[in-house]
């Protein structure tokens, strides 16, 4: 059985503790302040049983710009995000923070959930939809499942469910429960009886009752009287689980939110961490040396300065090496994640990973300390690496993987593989996150593999621009990521291994013959266009001359994606001159009265209310026109 832990991100007001009551049955609002206010200040525990009988912890984190603190703190240990976006609401700034929170603190995996929906109607749903793929395009969430629910009325929750543990069996890789064990604290109380409680999500390792740890940074040791995980006594929790522990020879006002368990011996505490640092690319803020700054990483919240190793300063999208000075003690492991926001006002900037946990003092743009860090970014082992490396032919491997499985430090990893890379044993394709690695030799293989499929295709299909690239990344890479995939075949691309047409893929050089049955279907449909003018004409309306079966659907795929003819709506097509005419009215008529309504449109082009709807709604799609209250009226989109 996993042990998962599902977290919640989003805008306050957005329904994170409605939704969580729905799937769990429980209130995760624990305090009477966060119950009356109607907002979550604090983090909130609780679980549920999946259908296959993995049990899921989840953790509702606030959603206010105030309690960003404990945001970060809950988002410790988590293996699956689900960010909540009202569906009457839409993306909120709380919302993009959120996202740029986790994606520097490595969160991967997620799934959105377009909350509310009962409040609003399916044509609105949909535009919500693909306001949030537009937003989240080109972030680690770009491919996260949408699920559409409504928390107060019970709709969609089914689908979620079923999302979450299709993502926890495929996607979630457990935890290891055989390597040191590291519990950072997130609360800390006593009970009648009991004494000394803490809670928090259990990263790595395995803790068993009657164990001696060691509390960071205090540096005091205590010992496991009683586990409990999810309310059940236990004798043993594993990484992965939310756990409480009652602990003996620590007082509850020596320890704080911060604060670690793990072995003795096993942390060194300090006050200097060197980085390397990552400010947003959505940043207003630019990074200057000796700023002062709020650290987020594990539970811990710290004030710090940061000194710029090796630039004067980092701007939006920058990165650089950073040593911070922080004003309390901290214990931490290279790799790990972390945040930072502005001391005033508090905004997120950036985060980044912990290259060493405890340097020495350093001095700005010395060469020596640049080439350490660069070393502390780079590795060695490059025989093993790649015999790794060659085992995963159809998945690729991530270096963080490889890093795992040879126990190696990341940086000795990075640097076999930029040494594999120059002797061109290996691919690498460079993600936000991470880096995958390629053996050539399976690479080779698999594009022996698509460019064979793809003659094939042309031969069963020449008037077809060529094999949708999703359809070739489910038949021969489904197991690589889109976004891996996607940078695998603009490789091929510019290699000149294939070609592309818009989404589809080809053997490279390949032409659509215009021969003499291409150019009769193609006159059947532009004519026929041509003559409905804004009377649109079905496709399946319209009389073709006999044709070999599948033609008329190829060509007209053809003539879209060239740009001849454009899809109005499902049934209807037109030629693309036509809409262009259309839209330069329609904008004319806007600038002129500001508003335009379906019948104006039917009047304008002289045609059927039946065809000035989909005009409309075909400028809505281009964002020429919106709605402005009354279904039948637009206003121009800007």
């Amino acid at each position: 059985m996993k042990h998962i832990i599902i977290g919640t991100a989003g805008h306050i007001d957005h329904g994170k503790t409605t939704l969580i009551k729905a799937l769990t049955g429980r209130n995760t609002d624990r305090w009477e302040e966060e119950q009356r206010r109607g907002i979550t200040i604090d983090l909130g525990f609780t679980y549920f049983d999946l259908p296959n009988g993995d049990r899921a912890g989840i953790i509702d984190v606030p959603g206010h710009e105030r309690f960003i603190n404990n945001m970060v703190a809950g988002v410790v240990g988590m293996d699956l995000v689900m960010l909540v976006i009202a569906a009457d609401e839409g993306i909120m700034p709380q919302t993009r923070e959120h996202m740029d929170i986790l994606g520097e603190l490595g969160i991967e995996k997620s799934i959105i959930v377009l909350n509310k929906c009962d409040l609003v109607d399916e044509e609105w749903l949909e535009l919500v939809e693909e306001e949030v793929k537009e937003e989240l395009s080109g972030t680690f969430l770009e491919n996260a499942p949408v699920v559409k629910v409504s928390a107060a009325t019970g709709e969609g929750l089914s689908q979620l469910i079923e999302t979450i543990q299709e993502m926890t069996e495929n996607e979630v890789t457990e935890k290891d429960i055989h390597t040191i064990p590291r519990l950072p604290i997130d609360r800390v109380f006593t009970l009648s009886g009991f004494g000394t409680i803490i809670t928090g999500t259990l990263l790595a390792g395995t803790i068993r009752k009657e164990d001696t740890l060691c509390m960071y940074p205090i540096g005091k040791e205590c010992k496991i009287r009683s586990i409990q995980v999810h309310g059940e006594s236990v004798d043993t929790c594993y990484a992965g689980q939310r756990v409480a522990i009652n602990l003996s020879n620590v007082k509850k006002s020596e320890i704080r939110r911060g604060c670690v368990l793990a072995p003795p011996n096993n942390m060194k505490n300090t006050e200097l961490l060197d980085v390397k640092l990552n400010v947003l690319p959505s940043s207003m803020r630019i990074l200057t040396n000796h700023a002062r700054l709020h650290f987020f990483s594990g539970t811990s919240e710290i004030l710090c300065r940061a000194v710029l190793l090796d630039k004067e300063e980092i701007g939006p999208g920058e990165s650089g090496y950073v040593q911070l000075r922080l004003e309390e003690e901290i214990a931490v492991r290279r790799g790990d994640r972390f945040v930072v926001r502005f001391y005033s006002p508090m905004e997120t900037i950036g985060g980044g990973v912990v290259l060493e946990p405890n340097p020495k003092r350093k001095r700005r743009f010395q060469p020596d300390v640049i080439e350490e860090l660069q070393r502390k970014e780079s590795g060695s082992s490059a025989d093993v690496i790649e015999l790794h490396v060659k085992q995963h032919e159809e998945t690729m491997v991530t270096a963080a993987e490889l890093a795992k499985i040879t126990a190696l430090s990341p940086e000795e990893v990075k640097e076999d593989i930029s040494q594999l890379e120059e002797q061109g044993t290996v691919l690498t394709f460079p993600m936000k996150k991470d880096l995958y690695v390629w053996h050539k030799s399976s690479a080779e293989k698999k594009k022996e593999m698509i460019t064979k499929e793809l003659a094939a295709f042309h031969k069963a299909h020449p008037y077809r621009p060529g094999m949708a690239k999703a359809e070739i990344h489910g038949k021969f890479m489904k197991q690589v990521k889109p976004n891996v995939f996607d940078m695998y075949i603009e490789n091929l691309i510019k290699e000149e291994s294939i070609g592309r047409r818009g989404e589809f893929l080809h053997c490279f050089g390949y032409e659509i013959p215009r021969d003499a049955i291409f150019e009769k279907a193609a006159g059947t449909i532009l004519g026929a266009m041509e003559k409905a003018g804004y009377d649109f004409v079905r496709f399946s309306e319209i009389e073709f001359p006999k044709l070999p079966e599948g033609t008329k659907e190829d060509v007209l795929q053809v003539l879209t994606a060239e740009g001849t003819v454009v899809k109005v709506n499902d049934e209807m097509y037109t030629l693309a001159s036509l809409m262009e005419e259309a839209k330069k009215k329609i904008q004319e008529k806007l600038k002129k009265d500001g508003l335009i309504t379906i019948a104006e449109v039917r009047d304008m082009f002289a045609t059927s209310r039946k065809s000035a709807k989909p005009i409309l709604e075909y400028m809505d799609t281009l964002k020429i026109t919106k709605k402005a209250g009354a279904e039948s009226e637009r206003i121009a989109y800007v």
